[in-house]
């Protein structure tokens, strides 16, 4: 593959990575870069510099606007909301370009199966939407490929690859802040969207259990986890994603249970329990006011660092350290066999790694942008599956070989234990 043409839909923290990746890529000879913020699109071509590098005002709630702008390309890179996925999808299908997201189902509401999306497709046994379509034109939709979803579910794969049947796959993803306060109470201030922060623990969580899918109540089946430090062990609760939903229906091999289990946040839980996760306007001396844009109001949002990052920043101490889990257990050769597979879902551990990585890419937070553009890079290049599908489908050494190829393999940790009788 040669002389990709790319549009990237989303200048904002993922976008601005995505961009300086993809500039720096020998296989790839034009980029759009597109967003309803025309002047946040032209302040991160303006920090990267490139001449591979144009810009475009594109509102993703018009289909025309995207059609417009994704003229000739051969992928879109869907970096925007998932309330935008829909339109998304069929501006590619319409102009013969592969479609790539990092999330992907109900986008607002806090019932992913009060709306027609491909979580309650999956759920309900239905036919995906746009899935003929996609294949019979010869391309591939490829939804969750980011890094939970993304590469989560390339190492799900990869590890179930080597199993004859696969009886659990659990997944732990755990955070601890690494700052010391000298305060005794802090504000809720989460690391990445207040709103998918917020509306992840509102949802109650969708499980694969005995082979079949469940809800649970919000903040369920806590249990203290030992991750690598400098996470260690912390409190992980159920929590809503995309796996434990899309991995049972691509993998199969009989799986019976699925799980994702992720960081308690007391705080974000206070106000959920309180009820300021709501959408429906409640009455306020005399005044209708929704319970969710009032916290989200007044939340601090992280500030998105591509623009203000260096060498310098990049080596100061890392604030917040992150680790992934995956437990998978299953049979081989009739015997019972289960791995474990650890890793920093970052994609680096300390301040000098995160340096090489901002020297190699102009940028250090990658491990959502460079999965999605291996993804779509495998998509160009008659790798991927044709039709609607999720990271999993992929085929995970050549997705991790290109992640080696384009200059920062991911390193995990993998151990394998049987169940063994001597008589």
């Amino acid at each position: 593959m040669s002389g990709g043409k790319v549009l990237i839909i989303g200048a904002g923290a993922q976008g601005g990575p995505c961009a300086s990746i993809l500039s720096k890529d020998k296989d790839i000879s034009e980029i759009i870069l597109a967003d309803i913020d025309i002047n946040l699109a032209n302040r991160v071509k303006d920090k990267i510099k490139s001449n591979k590098l144009s810009t475009r005002k594109v509102d993703a709630g018009k289909l025309e606007d995207i059609e417009k702008a994704a003229k000739d390309v051969d992928a879109i890179i869907n970096l925007t909301l998932t309330a935008f996925d829909s339109n998304i999808m069929q501006a590619a299908l319409r102009n013969g370009a592969h479609y790539i997201d990092t999330s992907f189902g109900e986008p607002s509401v806090l019932n992913i199966r009060a709306r027609d999306n491909i979580l309650s497709q999956i759920i309900e046994k239905q036919p995906l939407g746009l899935d003929d379509e996609f294949r019979e034109a010869g391309l591939t939709a490829l939804l969750g490929c980011g890094s939970s979803p993304g590469v989560f579910n390339v190492l799900a794969r990869y590890v179930s690859d080597k199993l004859d049947t696969v009886d659990a796959i659990r997944i732990r993803f755990g955070r601890r802040s690494l700052i010391n306060s000298s305060e005794v109470v802090t504000g809720w201030a989460p690391t990445w969207s207040p709103f998918r922060a917020l509306w992840g623990y509102a949802v109650e969580p969708t499980i694969f259990e005995d082979g079949e899918y469940k809800k649970y109540p919000i903040y369920a089946k806590c249990e203290d986890y030992t991750f690598p430090d400098p996470v260690g062990t912390i409190p992980l609760v159920y929590h809503q994603h995309q796996e434990p939903i899309s991995l049972p229906h691509f993998i199969g091999k009989g799986i019976k249970y699925c799980d994702f289990k992720y960081t308690v946040d007391k705080q974000a839980g206070t106000f959920i329990k309180t009820g300021f996760a709501g959408s429906e306007p409640v009455e306020v001396n005399g005044v209708k006011i929704v319970p969710r844009d009032v916290l989200l109001k007044l939340v601090p949002h992280p500030a998105d660092t591509f623009f203000t990052e260096d060498e310098n920043t990049a080596k100061l101490p890392i604030k917040v350290a992150a680790h992934g889990a995956l437990e998978i257990s299953g049979t081989k050769s009739g015997q019972n066999v289960e791995y474990k597979i650890t890793f920093a879902p970052t994609l680096y551990a300390t301040p000098e790694e995160r340096l090489e990585i901002y020297k190699k890419f102009g940028a250090t937070n990658i491990y959502v942008a460079l999965p999605a553009i291996i993804g779509a890079k495998l998509c160009m290049e008659g790798s991927a599956k044709r039709g609607v599908i999720c990271a999993e489908c992929l085929e995970p050494i050549k997705f991790l070989n290109m992640m080696a190829a384009m200059g920062w393999p991911l390193k995990f940790n993998e151990t394998c234990s049987k169940e063994v009788s001597i008589s």
